[in-house]
């Protein structure tokens, strides 16, 4: 039975939204294709048909999900907003909706270079995303500089927050990490 190109889209828009959230929450190496397919309420053929490969399906769900959270950060945003909201004990604790470098980035270096490819290009727009909202009294080296600082302190705040088993240790992480990246 043919599908017809719009339903294919749809299709395809429900894979990539199942497979972002399995990744994020679960981890890569954690989701097969049955848990990927049965997420999506589609076949192995389905999956298969539609990016060929695992590894293509996970190049594809990478950049899905951090185009959809960038999609949700707003166009006129406060920094010190932005980084209380990142490093807040929801985004913590809600891994599956939540920031896909937090959570794949222990991972990406074992993937292939195209998985590679998306994580450092989203990496990279988040950084000039950061980079224009730090002060115009700065030049563009030290904004820049100042941006990867602001996300390397994010990311890593929240993946140390997530691991750790002590509860006021995590929320610890968290504030230390917002208070130091304030004003």
């Amino acid at each position: 039975m043919r599908v017809s190109k719009e339903q294919a889209a749809k299709n395809r828009e429900r894979i990539l939204q199942a497979a972002s959230r399995l990744m994020r929450e679960h981890g890569i190496a954690g989701v097969g294709v049955d848990a990927l397919a049965e997420a999506a309420g589609m076949t192995h053929g389905s999956l298969y048909s539609q990016f060929g490969s695992k590894e293509r399906l996970v190049e594809e769900a990478v950049a899905y999900a951090i185009s959809a959270k960038g999609g949700e950060v707003p166009e006129d945003f406060a920094l010190d907003d932005y980084v209380s909201d990142y490093l807040s004990p929801g985004h913590r604790d809600e891994p599956a909706s939540g920031c896909p470098f937090a959570a794949l980035a222990c991972e990406i270096s074992r993937q292939s270079r195209g998985v590679r490819d998306r994580f450092t290009a989203g990496v990279r727009g988040t950084i000039a995303l950061l980079s224009s909202r730090m002060p115009s009294t700065l030049k563009p080296r030290q904004r820049e500089d100042k941006a990867l600082a602001a996300a390397a302190s994010m990311v890593g705040a929240l993946v140390l927050a997530r691991a750790v088993n002590d509860p006021k240790l995590s929320a610890d992480i968290l504030r230390a990490t917002r208070n130091s990246l304030s004003g």
